[in-house]
């Protein structure tokens, strides 16, 4: 262990912890990779299971809205049994819900099992990032430990794709899933190891009536946003989400009343936090709706493999690992509202790139938007997150981290939900069906470009290639207004993250008060 210091001169990490940041990595790149490769097994997914539209969002959406329902409930109950404890107990859950995704039978089975997957993910996220907040005292030193965590995101975002698209040229659609098996084995061998054990020995009992009523805050609004993006303002819908605010009402009030509250709103109080928080939600949402429709483009449009379309994809989640690498040393010369807010400023242009699309020559003004938006993204990632934790104090770590990650997942699920739902209408707004297409075969059509090819393979060759030219000129006319709506979000955030962290300089101060006075530390056995 390391020898005792000073509160103003925080210990600095030695070899087991920047090993243990290694382990650490291996989650953060599986929930990218899950989440990757699923955007390039969507057509194969048609084929097999034949989803219907709502099931195949369903499919797409409900692990990262079931990841956002239950953060906050890990989040404190890592704080309360142990961080290490919670992050072993998930790897072993996740790895046998990969094991059931991967051989689902229909599409109601993978909806179940992804719901599963999303639920045990959750104990992953905030166990990393609040075991790395607790290793790594040092505030440089622990602003480059979040930005290599925030990285491994991006990472799995480029792994994901080449290793994705080669086992869906080479096996069949459920292989994507048998990823997360090995890697759960190798975090449940190495954690004991490597990994120290940090619990709040004052945190008090989970409070069960809280958790449920932060499932029945979350799920309702996301249903009832879910809908309203699909079908527009109807009365069912609205009285949804009436219903999920009226209980988050009742959440809060409990909170504020309860000795060892699921969710300590103190934490707001930060207006750093809360800033921080809004930002990244914000990005994420745009991250998510775009790289949906623009892995849709590469293998639908322009008629790549999976491999190939997981190639083309690795330049932007390389772009966005160097920028999440390189904003730490930014900050040290700028205010991070700056560096925040000049980042998205790019990926703003990155944006209105893609939104002059063609579906004809399109792929390398697309490829360059997207390159581009990544890159500006980068350092929200890092700095963001860095700054949301570095806020609590560290016997909050836990919740401090489940939120950081459910503003983020929550974003991401949102953006996929809302921009695909506004594709899919502008899709079916601007599809022409030639005249000649059965009725059957019109109807599915209309429903998506997925539907639009499985339906032109059963026509003549002529009315094959005018089905196929309009389907994706509807799609890419979608896409194209994406892009401006993207674009026009991310400006806003920008301004927002100027205005919001104007005050903020560059690597948050070390707490005063080191883990250990806090919590209880148990270091890893050799």
């Amino acid at each position: 262990m390391s020898s005792q210091v000073s509160p103003a001169a925080p210990a600095k990490a030695g070899t087991r912890e920047w090993l243990g940041l290694a382990v650490l990595a291996l989650p953060t790149l599986l929930l990218a990779l899950d989440q990757s490769v699923l955007f390039l097994a969507l057509p194969h997914l048609a084929e097999s299971l034949h989803p219907t539209g709502t099931q195949t969002l369903w499919i797409m959406d409900i692990y990262g809205f079931m990841i956002a329902g239950f953060l906050v409930t890990m989040g404190t109950l890592g704080d309360r049994i142990g961080r290490r404890k919670l992050l072993l107990i998930g790897a072993a859950f996740v790895g046998a819900s990969s094991l059931l995704a991967a051989y689902s039978t229909s599409a109601e089975m993978l909806i179940a099992s992804r719901a599963l997957l999303g639920v045990a993910a959750a104990t992953l996220m905030p166990s990393t990032l609040a075991l790395i907040s607790n290793m790594f005292q040092d505030p440089g030193q622990r602003g480059r430990a979040i930005a290599v965590w925030a990285s491994c995101f991006m990472g799995g975002t480029a792994l994901g794709p080449m290793i994705g698209g080669v086992m869906l040229d080479q096996f069949w659609w459920g292989s994507v899933f048998l990823l997360g098996v090995p890697v759960m084995i190798t975090l449940l061998v190495a954690g004991p190891v490597l990994l120290p054990e940090y619990r709040d020995p004052d945190a008090g009992r989970l409070d069960l009536f809280s958790v449920a009523l932060s499932l029945a805050t979350i799920l309702p609004v996301i249903f009832g946003l879910k809908e309203i993006a699909r079908y527009g303002w109807q009365p069912l819908p609205l009285l949804v989400i009436a219903a999920g605010v009226a209980v988050g009402a009742v959440f809060v009030r409990r909170q504020t009343r309860l000795a060892h509250p699921l969710l300590d709103l103190r934490l707001f109080r930060s207006g750093a936090f809360t800033s921080s928080l809004l930002v990244l939600m914000l990005a994420m949402a745009t991250m998510g709706g775009s790289y949906l429709f623009i892995t849709g483009f590469l293998q639908m449009v322009e008629g790549l493999s999976p491999t190939a379309a997981g190639l083309w994809m690795v330049p932007s989640a390389l772009a966005s690992i160097v920028a999440a690498l390189i904003a730490p040393g930014l900050t040290k010369r700028l205010p991070m509202g700056v560096v925040i807010g000049s980042g998205l400023a790019l990926t703003t242009v990155g944006y209105l790139l893609v939104a002059f699309v063609d579906p004809v020559g399109g792929l390398p003004l697309l490829i360059t938007g997207f390159v581009i938006a990544f890159f500006g993204t980068g350092p929200i990632g890092a700095l963001g997150t860095n700054l949301v934790v570095s806020s609590a104090p560290p016997e909050k770590g836990g919740s401090a981290a489940s939120l950081s990650e459910t503003s983020g997942e929550f974003g991401v699920s949102l953006g996929v939900a809302a921009f695909g739902s506004l594709g899919t209408a502008l899709y079916r707004g601007d599809i022409t069906v030639p005249q000649g297409v059965p009725a059957e075969h019109a109807e599915t059509v209309r429903g998506g470009m997925e539907g639009a090819i499985v339906a032109a393979q059963e026509l003549p060759a002529d009315l094959r290639d005018q089905v196929l030219a309009a389907a994706r000129e509807a799609y890419t006319a979608g896409l194209n207004v994406v892009g401006v709506v993207c674009a026009t979000l991310i400006a806003v955030t920008a301004v927002l993250a100027v205005t919001l962290l104007r005050k903020v300089g560059g690597t948050p101060p070390a707490q005063d008060d080191p883990a250990a006075s806090h919590e209880e530390s148990v270091p890893a056995r050799s």
